[in-house]
């Protein structure tokens, strides 16, 4: 009986050695690379220097006309090696072409506080008709120092190469280093013009 104990005990205590290293080898530990987290993932950046206008009715919630002037050079993806080649002439060319421009050609109410516009994107000399689809989040008619202020939310996407972006590198695995598709996410604050 006490070599049948000992037997199952062995049994058992192996069934969970086997159980152990089984468990360690389905699980590996991947930490965070922040200098190469735009390979298999979307990398988010911001223009810091922009400057535009919204005619608009605001009882309406309907909108006449936008415009935006962005200085590419303020491109900020948090990462300086990155900013500097999205700064090069493999994209942006910031020092040929400083500014990119967005100017509306039509607006469309969906709903309530819906809607969108279509617009030329001037982007490294070339200009491409670009779709937003946003949202009037709202009108405060005066803040503390008297002026009035509305917000908006837009998203859009675009192709790079369609803009001549074409600088990309093949992985031993066959994917792309930088992706096609940039999306557009724009949280806008305005204030009325006095």
């Amino acid at each position: 009986m006490r070599r049948m104990i000992t037997r199952v005990l062995l049994i058992v205590a192996a069934s969970l050695a086997f159980a152990t290293a089984d468990a360690r080898a389905a699980t590996e530990r991947y930490n965070v690379d922040p200098d190469h987290s735009m390979v298999v993932s979307k990398t988010t950046g911001r223009f810091k220097d922009y400057t535009g206008f919204i005619e608009m009715d605001p009882e309406a919630k309907t909108v006449k006309s936008i415009e935006a002037v962005i200085q590419t050079g303020s491109l900020d993806t948090n990462h300086g090696k990155r900013d500097t080649h999205l700064k090069s002439p493999d994209f942006f060319n910031v020092e040929k072409f400083p500014t990119m421009t967005y100017k509306m050609k039509s607006y469309e109410k969906l709903g309530a506080n819906q809607y969108r516009t279509k617009g030329d994107l001037t982007l490294l000399g070339m200009t491409k008709e670009i779709v937003l689809t946003g949202t009037f989040n709202g009108l405060v008619p005066k803040d503390p120092m008297g002026n009035s202020r509305a917000g908006f939310s837009a998203h859009g996407k675009i192709n790079r190469q369609d803009f001549g972006m074409k600088w990309s590198k093949v992985l031993d695995n066959g994917g792309l280093v930088v992706g096609d598709d940039v999306d557009i996410n724009l949280e806008i604050e305005v204030i009325k013009q006095k």
